[in-house]
């Protein structure tokens, strides 16, 4: 006989926890190869807008990241091909030049010692949203990793390569995890390169929920205790490792992938 069926679901959920994260492994990658392999998950899920979006994340000396080379597209990114860069985007290592939209990262790392990693892109569903001027709304389970953790950033400022555009996204983002940037993309943060990347993929399903949504009817909300209880659920560091880890299995099975 079953010895669990009485338990209340609380103690289902910890035990759970407990068990995920005793059981659970993926290998972590080295930070370089971890940046590479986001931009390739990236581009594998459909984020690729031409030379648009950033991937970053932090170096080990302070005031500095790690981020690609204008003139790759994400799926050319590789650990030997990133450039280490300081505040000021001056190159301390590679051979290249950042993307000069980089300098809101650095406006947000300074802002957020708690970022790790940063992602930025134009993915499709995003951008559509974005140029409703509509903000991100979670109404699906499979969503809730970003409820209560999206920003909205009603008004483009234009392109985001003066520190004004650092000050507004930095301040707009305020602690939350994501941000909706109108007529211009997602921008996620995480305090791992996994839980970005994971963040990054998500926001653009979301939004591809959302207007599947929006075009069959009226979307319906769901109970704010029950989308920050399926945050918490979905958001622990080994449930974001693992499903890194997956997504990089399946971007390594091929560059032609349908949305999730």
């Amino acid at each position: 006989m079953a010895d669990t069926m009485h338990l209340k679901k609380d103690e289902i959920v910890a035990s759970s926890l407990q068990q995920m994260q005793s059981q659970l492994a993926a290998e972590k990658m080295p930070l370089r190869e971890a940046v590479a392999e986001t931009c390739r998950i990236l581009f594998a899920f459909g984020h690729d807008s031409g030379l648009s979006g950033q991937i970053t994340a932090r170096a080990e000396k302070p005031g500095t990241y790690w981020t690609q080379r204008l003139g790759l597209g994400f799926d050319e990114i590789n650990a030997d091909n990133l450039l280490l860069v300081n505040d000021d985007l001056q190159v301390l290592e590679g051979t290249g030049m950042p993307n000069p939209a980089n300098r809101f990262h650095s406006w947000l790392y300074r802002a957020r010692p708690d970022v790790n990693c940063i992602v930025h892109s134009h993915a499709p569903h995003v951008s559509a949203l974005a140029m409703l001027e509509v903000p991100l709304i979670v109404s699906h389970m499979d969503a809730c990793v970003l409820y209560d953790q999206c920003a909205f950033l009603p008004k483009w400022p234009g392109i985001p390569v003066g520190n004004e555009e650092g000050e507004i996204i930095s301040k707009a983002i305020g602690d939350k995890k994501a941000i909706l940037l109108s007529h211009h993309g997602l921008l996620v943060t995480g305090s791992t390169v996994e839980e970005a990347c994971v963040l990054g993929v998500m926001f653009e399903r979301a939004a591809r929920l959302q207007l599947l949504a929006m075009a069959a009817g009226e979307i319906q909300p769901i109970d704010p205790e029950l989308g920050r209880e399926a945050q918490r659920w979905v958001s622990t560091p080994k449930r974001m490792e693992v499903t890194f880890a997956y997504y990089s299995r399946r971007a390594s099975r091929g560059h032609s992938l349908p949305p999730l």
